[in-house]
């Protein structure tokens, strides 16, 4: 089902949709790209998908590319968002040469002729300097550069610093060096979406049974992809101090995104953790009406990141008045009211 923003009526008030069509309306005549790394996996892949049509309900013409690379390529851009994340890397030719030559590659063979063209985060970032550029270019970046290491930040800085404008999600992550031309904008959840909109108590029952969840004792869930960012090996040590205290249950909820090979890595060494225990459920892949009923289900929803670009597994349990036990980092504090909506 493709929504209009009409159908947002029961979520904002009539005026704030007015407000959004005379905007629109501004801006209709022009063609706007989006570019990322990804098509499925991760928060922009899903922010891009929900708002995609929204935008063309008002009478934007957009449209979404994907850049295509080798496993060598999002092998190297992962060491690249892990080291704009803090972790120390070994900023090689090599890695330079694969990162700038998938994006040359991308940038000969694809036509741009676009109004406005908008790159997500550090995979597509180069895109900029192999087009005659006739039209302002945006990167908007959806990760936590709070501490970017220094070497690879020096590196990156010089193909950020010719775009028009930055976007970021928190004031803090405004990194040093680059031009203070930069706007803040939080990222969003579809509150009508399978995975956000109201579900009844049998649909709730069937899915959380199908889940494997005993309803008879309490449940903690983490909802993430299966990155160490999310630390979710920290997140069973966690649950094993409350294992202490009462007899409860630990669900993993994770993804694989296309963009991230380290994701199969770090589900195995979940999975050597959790070997044959009765109390730690993963599902890999959750259906989004699945994900749904259990964040609804759940005691308590965790997010134990140690970086994080905003968060938006904890936006969507909040949503659903789920208590949210979260990392006092990135984004979280942003959302999480400590001892209100949950603790930090």
């Amino acid at each position: 089902m493709i929504r209009r923003l009409s159908d947002y009526r029961e979520v904002v008030d009539e005026a704030k949709i007015s407000e959004i069509y005379r905007k629109g309306n501004k801006i209709a005549d022009n063609h706007i790209l989006h570019i990322n790394s990804t098509y499925y996996g991760g928060g922009v892949a899903e922010i891009l998908m929900h708002t995609m049509p929204l935008l063309d309900d008002i009478g934007i013409d957009v449209g979404w590319r994907s850049l295509v690379g080798s496993p060598d390529f999002f092998r190297v851009t992962k060491k690249f968002h892990n080291a704009l994340q803090g972790e120390e890397i070994v900023l090689t030719d090599m890695k330079k040469r694969v990162y700038e030559q998938t994006n040359l590659s991308f940038a000969k063979f694809t036509h741009i002729d676009h109004d406005l063209v908008i790159i997500h985060d550090p995979q597509p970032l180069p895109l900029s300097k192999f087009y005659k550029r006739k039209q302002p270019w945006i990167w908007r970046c959806h990760i936590d550069l709070s501490e970017p290491q220094g070497e690879i930040w020096e590196y990156l800085r010089g193909f950020i610093l010719p775009y028009n404008l930055v976007v970021y999600q928190m004031d803090e992550f405004a990194a040093q060096g680059v031009s203070g031309d930069y706007t803040i904008m939080r990222p969003s959840i579809d509150p009508l979406s399978v995975k956000n909109k109201d579900l009844p108590d049998g649909t709730i029952e069937k899915y959380t049974q199908k889940a494997g969840i005993d309803r008879e004792r309490p449940l903690i869930t983490q909802v993430s992809r299966f990155d160490k960012w999310k630390d979710p090996q920290g997140v069973i040590k966690v649950f094993d101090l409350i294992r202490e205290e009462m007899d409860c249950q630990l669900l993993l909820v994770g993804a694989m995104a296309t963009d991230d090979p380290e994701g199969q890595q770090v589900y195995e060494e979940v999975h050597s953790l959790i070997k044959d225990r009765d109390d730690i459920i993963v599902k890999i892949g959750a259906h989004d009406i699945m994900v749904n009923a259990i964040q609804k289900s759940s005691d308590v929803v965790l997010q134990k990141s140690i970086r994080e670009g905003f968060g938006l597994s904890a936006t969507e349990a909040l949503w659903k008045k789920t208590p949210v036990v979260a990392s006092n980092v990135g984004g979280l504090p942003a959302q999480v009211k400590d001892g209100e909506t949950g603790f930090l």
